[in-house]
């Protein structure tokens, strides 16, 4: 029997997480099944996800006419939604978590993003977090702003597993392999048993592609066109080169042998948004040893049903990658133009799905109370 497409990816060394998460998914068994069938692994969500979850169906209006009745204010009943559907997650999670020593059946959430720029607001909402979901497998995620960098060794500091999220730039890569080690370095000087304390690295990819075509569509030479879908692939594979060698050195052996585990790059923002392009571009152009790759369920379908995997395509491509780069930059495609308002626009957009939430909440309370 020929194995699946998710299957050659799990056997090349990817893992598989899922983009989203809703109390619908847990009940109905649909979140068992992508485990059983199409090798899932893993699940992400955002303050996005959570919005749409909670804003669509009535699996949620129990909770919040529970809330409502006990006199909870719209950020508690968020609060305490968010962390049961990930604390049930991770209980679904938890044989891969064992089976895999800690390594997969993982499941991130992410701290209020109003506190990007709050380097104490994240340490302190991060452990507020990870008390409350209470599991081993779950993942806090801190973004990767420069205020980020700081907590992000503080929570790691604390024996806390950590998701570092919306990283564009290799330059803000760096920095985050650099707290995570320094995070890990404190860790053991805490006492904490570092074989326990995972961690990823969410590099984003198809965003980068986003915007740097709208660049190149407005050059709109034959030179210019040429270029169009190839930032994304190039600028995450020169990231797989910058965790290879940064998980090479010295002092990544002496906390190796203190028993730690390489934080893993992890592929997100993977659906495909330019219909021209294949819809698995970023799941088979981006196979590796030791990465994540956490799909919508669309893409991880479209990987099911047509993937094709043909091993390791990231470790060959540095020269072309970086050749991608100088051409764009030969263009006037500025990078650390892209990538900064990348950041900035991926922050935007956390904030305004929370905000967006925060007055559903506002008013679903409202309305719940009413009715009492």
């Amino acid at each position: 029997m020929t194995s699946t497409p998710t299957q050659q990816l799990s056997d090349a060394g990817v893992s598989i997480w899922l983009d989203d998460l809703s109390r619908g998914r847990l009940k109905t068994g649909t979140l068992q099944k992508l485990i059983e069938e199409k090798n899932v692994v893993g699940v992400t969500t955002n303050p996005s996800i959570f919005h749409a979850a909670i804003t669509s169906g009535t699996d949620y209006d129990a909770t919040i006419a529970a809330q409502a009745a006990a006199g909870a204010s719209i950020e508690e009943t968020i609060f305490e939604i968010t962390t049961t559907d990930v604390a049930d997650a991770c209980d679904l999670f938890a044989p891969v978590a064992a089976a895999t020593k800690g390594v997969d059946g993982r499941v991130s959430i992410e701290v209020d993003p109003r506190l990007a720029w709050d380097t104490a607001g994240t340490i302190a909402e991060a452990k507020h977090l990870y008390k409350k979901v209470n599991r081993d497998n779950v993942h806090i995620k801190i973004p990767a702003t420069l205020e980020g960098l700081e907590a992000i060794t503080a929570t790691l500091a604390e024996g806390i597993s950590v998701n570092v999220t919306l990283i564009f730039s290799l330059e803000r890569y760096r920095a985050v392999i650099n707290a995570f080690q320094s995070g890990l370095e404190q860790a053991k000087d805490n006492g904490h048993d570092l074989s326990k304390i995972h961690s990823v690295a969410s590099f984003f990819v198809s965003r980068v592609d986003t915007e740097i075509d709208k660049r190149l569509d407005a050059i709109g030479t034959q030179e210019a066109k040429a270029l169009k879908g190839k930032a994304g692939v190039a600028n995450a594979r020169l990231a797989y080169q910058v965790y290879e060698e940064l998980f090479s050195t010295e002092r990544w052996a002496v906390l190796a042998q203190a028993g730690a585990l390489p934080q893993r790059p992890l592929w997100a923002s993977t659906g495909v948004k330019d219909p021209a392009y294949p819809d698995t571009l970023y799941v088979t152009e981006l196979v590796a040893p030791g990465v994540v790759n956490t799909m919508p369920e669309k893409t991880l379908d479209a990987t099911f049903d047509h993937g094709v995997v043909t091993g390791d395509t990231i470790t060959n491509g540095y020269d072309e990658a970086n050749a991608t780069l100088n051409a764009l930059d030969a263009l006037g495609v500025s990078y650390n133009e892209v990538v900064a308002l990348l950041e900035s626009e991926g922050l935007d957009k956390f904030v305004a799905s929370w905000k967006e939430l925060l007055a559903d909440v506002e008013g679903a309370l409202a309305t719940a109370r009413k009715a009492s």
